[in-house]
C-alpha cells in the first residue's frame, strides 16, 4: 500500500490542486489536520465548503483520511467543547474523518480529532481503546499534534509536546502515527520529519512555501518512507 501523508494545508488551494493529481498514484491520502486556516481573509465557513468539495473529489480517486487540527474547529459540540462539525459533515463512504477506524486489507486507520478539553480528550482515549481490540497486522493513527519526547514537536526554539499522545502510543503501540502542527520541525535544528517512540514510527511532513506541499509517501510493501521537503528530500527504511 502506498500512502500519501501530509498536513497543515491551511487552505492553500494550489496545494489542494496538487493533491488532486497526486492522489491518482496512491492507495490512500492521509491529511493530519489543519485543512483550513483561521487567519485567512476568506471566511471560515466558506473555506470549509471549498475544502469539502476537494475531499469529495479526492475520494473519486483514492481513499481519503482526514483528521481535524486546531484551525479546523468551528464551534462547540453538545458538550460545550470545540469540534470540527463541518468535517463530520464532509465524511462519507470514502472520506474517513474524526472518530472513525477503517480497515483496508491488513491495515487499520484510526482518525483522531483535535480535542479541546477533558470531555473530548476522553473521547479520543475511548476511541483508541476500542480500535485496539482485534487490531489487524498494521495500525495507523492520524493525530494532529506530535508526541512529547520526539524532535517532531520542536520548532527550532522550543518544544510543543503532546504528552497525552505519547502516553497513548506507549499504551497501545501502533505501527505508524501521522502528525503535523509544528510546521518548522523537519528543517529546524533539533527537529525532524520522523521519529521512533518505542516500536512506533511517527511522522510530521512539515509545512513550507512552494507549489508542492511538503509530504511523505509511505510504501508499506517496500517498508520505506520518502519525504519531499520542497528544497530537499530523503528516503527512510522502516526496518
Amino acid at each position: 500500500m502506498r500512502i500519501l501523508v501530509l498536513s497543515d494545508l491551511h487552505y492553500r488551494l494550489p496545494h489542494f490542486d496538487w493533491l488532486m493529481g497526486a492522489a491518482t498514484d496512491v492507495d490512500a491520502v492521509a491529511i493530519a489536520g489543519d485543512l483550513v486556516d483561521v487567519v485567512s481573509p476568506v471566511p471560515h465557513d466558506v473555506q470549509t465548503v471549498v475544502v469539502t468539495d476537494y475531499l469529495t473529489r479526492l475520494a473519486d480517486h483514492t481513499r481519503v483520511f482526514a483528521a481535524s487540527g486546531n484551525h479546523d474547529l468551528d464551534g462547540p459540540g453538545a458538550h460545550g467543547e470545540q469540534v470540527a462539525a463541518w468535517l463530520q459533515r464532509a465524511g462519507g463512504a470514502a472520506v474517513h474523518v474524526d472518530g472513525r477506524s477503517v480497515d483496508v486489507g491488513d491495515t487499520r486507520f484510526t482518525v483522531c480529532p483535535w480535542w479541546d478539553g477533558p470531555v473530548t480528550r476522553e473521547e479520543v482515549a475511548a476511541q483508541l481503546a476500542a480500535a485496539a481490540v482485534d487490531r489487524p497486522a498494521r495500525w495507523v493513527w492520524l493525530y494532529h499534534a506530535p508526541p512529547a519526547g520526539t524532535p517532531l514537536c520542536h520548532d527550532g526554539r522550543r518544544d510543543f509536546p503532546d504528552h497525552d499522545l505519547a502516553g497513548w502510543i506507549e499504551e497501545h503501540r501502533p505501527d505508524l502515527v501521522f502528525c503535523g502542527h509544528i510546521h518548522q520541525s523537519p528543517w529546524a535544528e533539533g527537529g525532524s520529519w520522523h521519529a521512533r517512540v518505542g516500536d512506533t514510527w511517527v511522522f510530521n511532513a512539515g509545512k513550507q512555501i512552494g507549489k508542492v506541499p511538503a509530504h511523505i509517501t509511505l510504501d508499506t510493501d517496500a517498508a520505506t518512507a520518502s519525504w519531499f521537503g520542497v528544497f530537499e528530500s530523503e528516503t527512510l527504511a522502516l526496518v
